[in-house]
């Protein structure tokens, strides 16, 4: 799943140009010759609420990875390689310095053209403790100053308002764990590692310790807030009262003490002592935190939130509630493809074809026909013939891009439902007449997907150590994709769940089983087409102690586009397997012509 966002924060050249040159002035106001400016609010969090969305309100670009430099002459706009070409669209201005986020490190290029006795500012709830030194360490003639008020919110006259979404318990039955059991490993954990408090701002992590969800980030069921834990067990949580009823406080520990959000720091400078032990996470907490724990002494801990790792390993009940909403999710996909495959060309023969709008529509229809359903756990991409080569592609409201008989199409879709998260991609044809390399392309993909989600694999494995088995099929014929091979997947959290992931970089994070994870290599032609597939697998050990991919996701895999004398009599056999146990799983509950489609479209191949 690659996930992006909606088009939004549009503004006319004229009104950025002004938007910047506001911020400029206030900058000057503040005493300030640049300002820092990352895609990130209080809780360093992928997925913002519009409040937050402050990249976006200055320089336009809506992606969900970036940063911008803000200087008196130009503003440094870094993106990474999914992003090159929606930046260069969305930020055209002479007003912009277009770089890329890992091969023109933000620190460096902003340290070999400040000033000496430059004044830089950041936000330090904005800005993690990892990051800031980063720019610490490069600016060693410059000084970096926390700013009292941030200077985009100052500039902003309608910033939307602080997300204040309902906050609802999320009862055992589903969870698994009482919030009480939760917190009794958790206050473990820090006896072992010496800790008298810990400081968590992840919302996902909070929510999962307290047995909560919330509707402060549009398809991320979580509250923003904050939380401390200290060892003898009290809990500290930092939560606006207006998002909580009756029904909230009933359900929490009765060692949880709730405070305002403003309390937050406050209370940390009050509670936190000369020498304690102080654990936070250097990469997810705000570096404001870090400030307050330097000015008291406190003896910090820096390291991976606990909560982070327990909540990655999923329990029975999570896993089982993962499995029930996989099937909904199948019943939807399933019925959803035969809907296309029949309407699509009906459609272009009458000379209204279906659109990449009115499709994505048509699978959120289909989901809301299941029973759990509660939303999407990410705007969908639904991309056809070219479009699908832009991996974070949008459709907008009036979209009138169609998809037609011989052309291809790619649908990345999820949802939330009551007792889990889906997410998975699928690549489709409409006739005969395919873009020319498409059937081998696709062919590659699905051998490479085929050939990770197969894999045996030792404890202590990591998924910089098997990224490029799923990519040798690609790369056996010159091909490759700018894209990770897998994420993790919360519970009814974050469709992109930290830190179990699948790629090129290093990350030393052991898969381990109860981790869910994608599956999903593809391959990108520019204004071409664009083809991935991507499922979601449990990760399970088998009695030797290694592991393997247990699949979640039952969505049918179109053949017409392989190249059969291409594949292999195991991959064959694995392909005729899955769809079997798709039509033992779901075929008694789809309508009569999706299940008269599925058993022609799941045909084994010979």
């Amino acid at each position: 799943m690659l996930k992006r966002l909606m088009p939004m924060l549009d503004a006319p050249e004229t009104k950025r140009e002004a938007i910047i040159t506001a911020l400029r002035a206030e900058l000057q106001a503040q005493g300030l010759d640049a300002f820092i400016l990352p895609r990130y609010d209080a809780h360093q969090a992928e997925y913002l609420a519009p409040h937050d969305e402050r990249l976006a309100y200055v320089t336009g670009f809506t992606g969900t990875a970036g940063m911008a430099v803000v200087t008196m002459d130009t503003v440094a706009l870094f993106v990474d390689g999914r992003y090159v070409v929606q930046a260069a669209n969305q930020c055209p201005s002479a007003q912009f310095t277009h770089l890329h986020l890992f091969d023109d490190l933000p620190e460096h290029w902003l340290a070999e053209r400040a000033q000496p006795g430059w004044r830089i500012g950041f936000d330090a709830m904005h800005l993690s403790p990892v990051l800031y030194d980063r720019f610490a360490n490069a600016l060693q003639r410059q000084e970096l100053t926390p700013v009292a008020k941030n200077p985009v919110d100052a500039v902003w006259p309608d910033q939307p308002p602080i997300p204040m979404g309902r906050v609802e318990p999320f009862p055992v039955q589903f969870s698994g764990k009482p919030s009480g059991d939760k917190i009794d490993d958790l206050v473990a954990g820090m006896r072992r590692f010496g800790a008298g408090l810990l400081v968590e701002t992840q919302p996902d992590n909070i929510a999962w310790l307290l047995n909560v969800r919330g509707a402060d980030v549009a398809l991320n069921p979580v509250p923003h807030s904050f939380l401390m834990v200290d060892v003898s067990g009290q809990v500290l949580w930092f939560v606006a009262p207006q998002k909580l009823d009756q029904s909230v406080t009933d359900h929490l520990p009765d060692d949880v003490q709730l405070c305002v959000p403003e309390a937050f720091l406050p209370s940390l400078e009050a509670r936190a002592a000369v020498g304690q032990g102080v654990m936070f996470d250097p990469e997810f907490s705000p570096e404001a935190v870090r400030i307050v724990l330097q000015r008291i002494g406190a003896d910090q801990k820096p390291r991976p939130s606990l909560l982070t790792t327990a909540k990655t390993q999923k329990n029975p009940t999570e896993i089982e509630g993962m499995r029930a909403c996989h099937i909904a999710d199948g019943i939807a996909w399933t019925e959803f493809c035969a809907w296309l495959a029949a309407t699509v060309p009906e459609r272009a023969n009458m000379g209204n074809p279906v659109t990449e709008r009115e499709a994505e529509l048509a699978m959120q229809g289909f989901r809301r026909e299941q029973s759990g359903f509660l939303g999407d756990s990410f705007n969908p991409i639904s991309a056809a013939d070219g479009n699908a080569a832009m991996c974070h592609y949008a459709t907008q409201e009036g979209n009138v891009v169609p998809l037609v008989k011989d052309g291809t199409y790619l649908l990345d879709s999820g949802g939330q439902f009551e007792t889990g998260t889906t997410d998975a991609t699928r690549s489709f044809a409409f006739g005969p007449n395919r873009p020319d390399g498409y059937d081998r392309a696709y062919t590659a993909v699905f051998k490479a997907f085929h050939a990770l989600c197969t894999l045996r694999f030792p404890p202590g494995t990591q998924g910089h150590h098997i990224d490029a088995i799923c990519r040798r099929p690609l790369w056996d014929l010159g091909l490759d994709y700018d894209h990770g091979t897998g994420h993790g997947v919360g519970h009814r959290l974050s469709v992109h769940e930290h830190p179990q992931r699948i790629g090129k970089p290093y990350n030393p994070v052991d898969l381990a089983p109860g981790m869910i994870l994608s599956i999903e290599p593809g391959y990108y032609e520019t204004d071409r087409f664009g083809i991935r597939i991507e499922n979601l697998f449990e990760i399970t050990q088998a009695d030797d102690g290694f592991m393997t991919f247990s699949n979640m996701t039952w969505c049918p895999i179109q053949t017409d586009m392989l190249v059969q004398d291409l594949l292999t009599q195991a991959e064959r056999e694995w392909l005729n397997s899955y769809h079997t146990k798709l039509l033992q799983r779901i075929g008694p509950r789809l309508s009569p012509s999706a299940l008269e489609w599925a058993r022609e479209a799941c045909a084994s191949l010979t």
